[in-house]
């Protein structure tokens, strides 16, 4: 994956993040994301046409990551949707937003790295296949420290009646907003490609150390 060595600036409201310049960006509103993902994928498909076999298969992926991302909040997106000679493609996702979260008695959720991870679960595999995840701190080069979860786990499908899951390689890094009480920026990578969690979880780390709050 050396060709990931260049990177893109991205910035929003807030903050900004370094994502590897060959992922792909598009506008995740309902009303025009089908269009946004239709016109990169054609361009994507124009400039590397060994791409064309896998254009269904990337269409379908970003559709899904950009309902996801929109239904979560995220203020941003970015996926990587490639073929490295192989027989299946391999597909990941960023995504950026910022939550938070009340106690019972409706004051604002401690966001400090140790109370954090208090409120998260390590879960541990029982047998080969299992899902499993840890719960550890980052510290974040310009921002501080941070509670994080990596593993390979089974999400829920957004808005899905027979209450199914599938199962994905995921790392979730808790990033404390200064000034603003009860609130984190989350930056959650995930992929389904599990033969290659590894891979992923040194690509999603690397991308996170990139994260800044804006001035």
């Amino acid at each position: 994956m050396a060709r990931y060595m260049e990177s893109l600036t991205i910035e929003r409201g807030g903050f900004r993040i370094k994502v590897p310049e060959s992922w792909w960006e598009f506008d995740v509103r309902p009303e025009s994301r089908d269009d946004s993902i239709r016109r990169m994928v054609s361009e994507r498909m124009a400039q590397q046409p060994e791409l064309s076999k896998y254009k269904d298969t990337y269409t379908a992926f970003l559709r899904k990551a950009s309902a996801d991302a929109w239904k979560s909040g995220a203020l941003y997106c970015g996926c990587m949707a490639e073929s490295f000679g192989g027989d299946t493609p391999i597909t990941g996702s960023i995504t950026v937003s910022l939550v938070g979260g009340r106690t019972k008695d409706g004051a604002p959720l401690a966001t400090d790295p140790q109370a954090v991870i208090e409120r998260l679960a390590v879960r541990e595999a029982r047998k080969a296949g299992d899902a499993w995840r840890k719960v550890t701190t980052v510290d974040i080069p310009g921002v501080g420290q941070a509670a994080r979860t990596y593993g390979i786990e089974d999400i829920p499908v957004p808005d899905d009646s027979l209450d199914r899951t599938v199962r994905a390689v995921l790392m979730q890094t808790f990033i404390p907003v200064p000034g603003q009480e009860g609130k984190v920026a989350l930056v959650a990578g995930s992929s389904q490609v599990l033969d290659l969690a590894d891979s992923f979880f040194d690509i999603f780390d690397a991308i996170t150390s990139t994260f800044r709050f804006a001035e």
